[in-house]
């Protein structure tokens, strides 16, 4: 059998090409796990002894691997004389095998036993955790070895996200698909595309074109950022040089483990709320972000802290206020709104978003953080549990807190009545 035997879609066809990494993102319907399947299939028929991995960031049973896709491969091909299909594993002829396995499972040590392999393939690769991505390349060594790996992407963070798309080592072909790369595209799937177009738009671009996760289900702001960017919301925004420059903090902690740091930089422009820019951190101390802030231009922007801002460190037993107010900042704390506080932030926001307007580069990693925001549910009973506390609330806690003090009354500007429409505040 030879590569051309088996029809490709044109997306694919780079993908035949020997190269050190081969990666295919995009979203649902693509046939990305098909194409790499079959390659795996033909490289063993092609290649006796060939010994490959199929690997899963955590893989609880066989279910939850490719085996079976690749055993309908098998079949489909006519190639049921050439494999031995056994429990837990396939092996071909000249003692080739191909294993199923999850890298959670494995240590530095443990790891080793894959030293001799030619080919590993990360299946649903924006799972793969930095450590396992860490672990696994080294290890697939043998001279003209190859690390395969299909995803639809999440986020930019992401380890496999970071390293094949990010920073795209020259030894790597990695190509985007999506459904209407697929020749083969099923009607159930072009039906199933149209029902989410209609009823879910704001999943589609996820799900069907491989954009990153920028709204999660049940995302309380995923409505107000696919209005800004119809409406055109999200593009260029420039500081006005005469008015004041807002930093609004959500305050995380030093240590490894602590909370991330959150700033939004914010001008209030007459009825429009600017959103300059977005500063996000873990583990670094309060130097850094004011070395941020002032090395983007933000010298003279008032600092508005959470409540906690007013917290005594228990080190040097000093508020947080005062350690930002030594570095040459103006400050303001914004009490306590008490009981509910964070359900009042998130209709503080909606409230604002038709007046919100984003600037596009610079605020792109917390707009995927308010996209993810989303609540809890104990699903048994279908009961929201309030915001839950993940990598994105921080970002939309201090994003809250905008909206908040941008509600609040001002000298000068009553606001005894909100009522925002398309128009934007009418109080």
């Amino acid at each position: 059998m030879k590569e051309q035997d088996i029809p490709t879609a044109p997306v694919f066809r780079p993908l035949l090409n020997p190269a050190r990494y081969k990666g295919a993102f995009g979203g649902r319907g693509s046939g990305k796990s098909h194409f790499f399947a079959e390659m795996l299939v033909e490289d063993h028929y092609n290649n006796p002894g060939l010994r490959s991995v199929c690997i899963r960031e955590v893989q609880k049973s066989l279910k939850d691997s490719a085996k079976r896709l690749i055993e309908d491969k098998i079949e489909a091909l006519g190639l049921g004389s050439f494999f031995d299909i056994r429990n837990d594993h396939i092996t071909s002829r000249g003692n080739g095998v191909i294993l199923f396995q999850g890298m959670q499972d494995h240590t530095a040590e443990t790891i080793k036993s894959l030293e001799g392999f030619n080919r590993a393939w990360i299946e649903e690769a924006q799972t793969l955790s930095e450590r396992s991505l860490t672990l696994l390349r080294p290890t697939i060594r043998v001279e003209g070895s190859e690390i395969w790996a299909s995803w639809n992407p999440r986020r930019k963070s992401d380890a496999v996200d970071e390293f094949l798309r990010g920073k795209k080592p020259p030894s790597a072909i990695v190509v985007q698909a999506n459904w209407r790369d697929n020749p083969w595209f099923p009607t159930v799937l072009r039906e199933e595309r149209d029902i989410d177009l209609k009823n879910y738009p704001e999943r589609c671009g996820h799900i069907w074109e491989g954009e990153y996760a920028k709204a999660f289900e049940g995302a309380y702001f995923a409505t107000g950022l696919n209005a800004a960017k119809a409406q055109g919301r999200i593009g260029h925004v420039a500081a006005d040089p005469i008015l004041p420059i807002r930093a609004f903090w959500d305050i995380g902690g030093s240590g490894a483990k602590a909370d991330a740091m959150a700033i939004w930089i914010v001008q209030w422009v007459g009825d429009r709320i600017l959103v300059l820019d977005y500063i996000e951190g873990v583990g670094q101390v309060l130097a850094h972000y004011v070395n941020e802030l002032r090395s983007r231009g933000y010298k003279n922007a008032l600092c508005v802290l959470p409540h906690d801002g007013v917290a005594a460190n228990t080190i040097t037993g000093r508020r947080y206020e005062d350690h930002v107010r030594d570095a040459g900042f103006d400050v303001e704390v914004i009490a306590n709104q008490g009981r509910g506080a964070a359900s009042m932030r998130i209709e503080a926001v909606r409230r604002i978003f038709p007046k919100i307007w984003f600037n596009e580069t610079t605020t792109e990693a917390g707009r995927d953080a308010l996209g993810y925001y989303h609540e809890r549910k104990d699903e048994a009973r279908n009961v929201g549990l309030g915001p839950d506390h993940d990598w994105s609330s921080h970002a939309a806690d201090a994003f809250g807190l905008m909206a908040v003090a941008y509600e609040a009354p001002r000298p000068g500007r009553e606001r005894k009545a909100v009522n925002y429409g398309a128009g934007g505040w009418m109080g």
